[in-house]
């Protein structure tokens, strides 16, 4: 993050022994995004903390397509966390509930960070 402005991109993984034909992810910020937010195809802003996106078909034991995007948030913090949640899995039963989801902490230093 930088002057607000963040950029994200992760890789979902199926952890499962069964394919997923689709997934969403929701990404919660602890802060208000600005109104104006481009992001990209597949994703879609759901109230004003919330974007969603769709994976896409995740592989029995592996990772699909990275996903990136950039947002602004409204109010230039020092500090933001978002929460990385998967919401809908196809219709897959997930035996393992604990990896759906990941928090992290996002400084403003502008410096990348890698989990």
């Amino acid at each position: 993050m930088s002057a607000g402005l963040v950029d994200l991109a992760f890789t979902p993984r199926n952890h499962g022994p069964a394919a997923v034909s689709d997934a969403t992810v929701r990404l919660r910020w602890s802060q208000p995004l600005t109104d104006r937010q481009e992001v990209p195809e597949g994703c879609a802003r759901s109230g004003r903390q919330v974007v969603l996106c769709r994976t896409g078909a995740l592989p029995a034991e592996g990772a699909g397509e990275r996903i990136g995007l950039r947002v602004r948030v409204l109010v230039v913090p020092s500090e933001v966390v978002v929460e990385l949640e998967t919401v809908w899995g196809g219709g897959a039963v997930d035996r393992h509930r604990g990896n759906d989801w990941q928090r992290v902490l996002v400084l403003d230093t502008g410096d990348p960070y890698h989990f």
